[in-house]
């Protein structure tokens, strides 16, 4: 393989092989890599606007059965510190956010072995009703399979009453690496990668938005990186004509404090900031079809995310009022909303508030400044 052919038909939006990413990551550069991106993102959001978001992850439960070896977060049934959300602590934190300029809530748990299809239906049309402006970019393709296999049902009966009771988008989580030799290593309790894959088709083919993601550094070859971003790929170019389907990429490295995978396993975060540079604008060269890709502030640091902006990146992702599941196993980054704009001014982009499908929003007049506590 020639590495400047491949980079050539990258700049024409080619669909190079997995064995040609795979040359790429070893034999290109980083300089052209981030030329070629930097590129490819000029062409697919010629703006020149680098977009951010204000919203909140809230957990249903974090009572979960899948025993995820890089989670700290999740709790076994039973367990004292085990708590499923009830509705006056929902309203206090969809308050706040709305007094943050907020306008959604990235609603997400764990699989737990007696939350059933009726409570996250009943949920989310308590929500709506309470809050009939209020976004749930909800749960994500692991909780409709766990939620489909508990009732006995299709992912597509799952998603079909979850989007008549509110579910607006439903986030790319639990994709981690696709590939189920590691998905036997790292979460061998979560669905297969093909079935993912095809909650995210049904997703598509009923029409609601969607994310997909990766987790990487840990026990997944380079092979299997590429792998991944050929399937997601692939699920893309088969969604309707009309639909979005994955309106963004956002891929991070394992965070490793704390976890089963290191403690027992000695599995680190070694990724450098320079592989996590290389990795964003190879997915923007490996996805000509997905127009969005996400710089993971929280895991890699306001410096590294902000060279990824001219790597291919063209979103800061949210600002998140409250995440407690990456940031329980090591992320240690916080942004407010004056801060996320700082940094993207300075990295040479203006800043641009949007919402979950990518529409822009203005910024909220009279718009409180978080205190960053956590």
């Amino acid at each position: 393989m020639n590495t400047a052919d491949l980079l050539q038909r990258a700049l024409y939006f080619d669909f190079l092989s997995l064995e040609e990413g795979v040359h790429l990551y070893h034999h290109a550069d980083t300089a052209s890599l981030m030329f070629v991106a930097n590129e490819l993102r000029k062409l697919q959001v010629p703006s020149g606007k680098v977009t951010w978001q204000i919203d909140r992850n809230v957990n249903t439960t974090n009572v979960c059965i899948a025993n995820c070896k890089f989670c700290n977060f999740f709790r076994r049934p039973g367990h004292d510190e085990s708590y499923i959300t009830d509705i006056e602590t929902y309203k206090v934190k969809i308050e706040e956010t709305f007094r943050l300029g907020g306008d959604q809530l990235l609603l997400q748990g764990g699989h737990h072995p007696d939350l059933g299809l009726a409570f996250y239906a009943d949920l989310f049309r308590k929500l709506k009703e309470l809050y009939p402006d209020l976004k749930l970019h909800a749960l994500g393709p692991p909780e409709i399979a766990h939620v489909a296999k508990l009732e006995g049902i299709s992912h597509t009966e799952v998603l079909k009453v979850l989007k008549e009771a509110g579910m607006d988008s439903l986030p790319g989580a639990g994709a981690e690496i696709l590939n189920d030799r590691v998905r036997r290593l790292i979460s061998k309790g979560k669905c297969g990668g093909q079935e993912w894959l095809d909650v995210m088709r049904a997703c598509h083919q009923l029409d609601i938005t969607t994310s997909a993601t990766m987790m990487f550094g840990h026990v997944e070859t380079i092979e299997e990186r590429f792998e991944h971003l050929v399937w997601i790929r692939q699920v893309q170019s088969e969604k309707p004509a009309d639909a979005n389907g994955f309106l963004a990429f956002i891929p991070w490295p394992f965070q490793d404090d704390g976890t089963l995978l290191k403690r027992l396993r000695g599995i680190s975060n070694n990724v450098t900031a320079d592989e996590y540079i290389r990795m964003i604008a190879l997915s923007r060269i490996m996805l000509p079809n997905i127009k969005n890709i996400q710089a993971s502030w929280l895991t890699v640091g306001k410096t590294t995310a902000q060279l990824c902006l001219h790597a291919g990146a063209n979103d800061f992702g949210s600002i998140m009022i409250e995440e407690n599941v990456v940031s329980a196993a090591g992320a240690p980054h916080r942004f407010t909303a004056n801060g996320i704009q700082q940094s993207i001014k300075a990295a040479g982009f203006e800043p641009q508030l949007r919402g979950q499908k990518y529409n822009y929003r203005d910024l909220p007049e009279h718009l409180e400044e978080q205190v960053i506590t956590y």
